[in-house]
């Protein structure tokens, strides 16, 4: 668990720093979203591989999230976020000159590198809980998520207006806003300046390194809050993947794909201003289990209709299911582990759970792009293939529920 202080000054502070970075830094995953299916749809070979590029960003994270999640534990969180941005910058500036080169193959390794960034800011969560009290905690990780209301707007907004701007219609379209992500890595690495972690301790005996990775995974609490974080990000991120292209395909323009991915993303963080007291309200699970529940209103909103309301209304209700499911397991998950389990426990979490995004996100162009003759019965089939994981997080956490409560001596 983390540390215990008596006063949250500490804490509040540093709270404030994620925020800020939450904001700003994660404008360029909510921009390079929009875009990266769109952007392969033109440059790859074989439409099914539209999405790859996004696949890659997620992947990127996956395979970064635990020598990162390493690199934190041994020379601390402003050494791993620096690390974030610099990947974040460098990925940017590939992918930028991918597109003037129409090269695909060299567009993949700069979103790769992108996601470096991404599993950086993966942390930001985590990070909010290092110096915050038990009271505290939910708040700090609902107050650091709240920031992401800020990337909600500039980052869709950003690119409608930079590719509105842009004459040419060919894939260079979408070069400012790769250089406009740029210039956010190199303006956000400021933030981290101000961070104040502590260094978690050198662990030096094998005993102090706490429970091995196959009794964490067996904790109870700690299984379902992975398969709980698992689910909510990947169906999050199955559906979104494959917004602009069905927006597109329907007969929307780019910027209504811009605006729709907005609200989707405010309703991502918009709640994380009160999610924190819901869960110590009414507890982490049943906070939890409304977020499968919304999940799944979403995908029955998606398949009753293609309409622009349809796509905003279904959208807005997947944020809602992913901000109380996935806010809920990081609470989860932070009160179920020890200061020296941290490093090894949250990077194995984000490998899992960035690597059940990866397979989501790839699978959805092949769903969106080649399962149906046309983009309605695409996005169809992204939307049913939500519900067997709907039905795996539900099952674990009513379980989970079930079990009869520790008994305290």
């Amino acid at each position: 668990m983390p540390m215990e202080y008596g006063d949250d000054s500490r804490a509040r502070r540093n709270v404030m720093v994620l925020v800020l970075a939450q904001a700003f830094l994660g404008s360029q995953i909510t921009m390079i979203f929009v875009i990266g299916g769109l952007a392969g749809q033109q440059l790859a070979s074989n439409v099914c591989l539209a999405t790859l590029p996004i696949s890659m960003i997620v992947f990127g994270s996956m395979t970064t999230a635990p020598w990162l999640s390493g690199i934190m534990q041994r020379f601390g969180r402003r050494a791993g976020f620096l690390t974030g941005a610099t990947g974040g910058l460098i990925g940017a500036g590939v992918c930028a000159w991918a597109l003037t080169l129409e090269n695909f193959p060299l567009f993949l390794l700069g979103s790769y590198l992108t996601g470096i960034y991404m599993s950086a800011q993966g942390f930001y969560r985590f990070a909010a809980s290092d110096t915050a009290s038990e009271s505290f905690r939910p708040k700090a990780i609902s107050y650091v998520m709240a920031g992401g209301l800020l990337s909600a707007i500039i980052g869709p907004q950003l690119v409608g207006y930079l590719s509105g701007h842009t004459p040419d219609a060919t894939v260079m379209r979408f070069f400012p806003v790769y250089i406009a992500a740029m210039v956010l890595n190199v303006l956000g690495m400021v933030f981290f300046i101000f961070l104040d972690i502590p260094t978690p301790p050198k662990v030096s005996e094998a005993r102090d390194r706490g429970r091995s990775i196959g009794a964490l995974l067996r904790t109870p609490r700690i299984a379902v809050a992975v398969i709980c974080a698992m689910v909510s990000y990947a169906l999050m991120n199955l559906v979104m993947t494959s917004t602009p292209l069905a927006v597109v395909g329907c007969g929307f323009a780019v910027a209504d794909a811009s605006n729709v991915v907005t609200g989707h993303v405010l309703a991502m963080f918009a709640p994380s201003f009160f999610t924190g007291h819901l869960i110590v309200r009414f507890g982490v699970e049943r906070i939890m289990g409304l977020g499968l529940l919304i999940l799944g209103a979403a995908g029955a909103v998606a398949l009753s209709g293609v309409e622009l309301g349809h796509f905003f209304i279904a959208l807005i209700l997947l944020g809602l299911g992913w901000n109380f499911g996935f806010i809920g397991a990081t609470t989860m998950l932070a009160g179920a582990h020890t200061p020296q389990e941290r490093g090894r426990m949250q990077g194995l979490n984000d490998l899992l759970v960035f690597g059940g995004v990866t397979v989501a996100s790839l699978s959805s162009g092949g769903l969106m792009n080649c399962s149906g003759g046309t983009p309605q019965e695409g996005w169809a089939a992204v939307n049913i293939a939500m519900v067997p994981f709907l039905v795996l997080a539900g099952a674990a956490l009513i379980w989970l529920m079930l079990r009869p409560k520790p008994r305290m001596v």
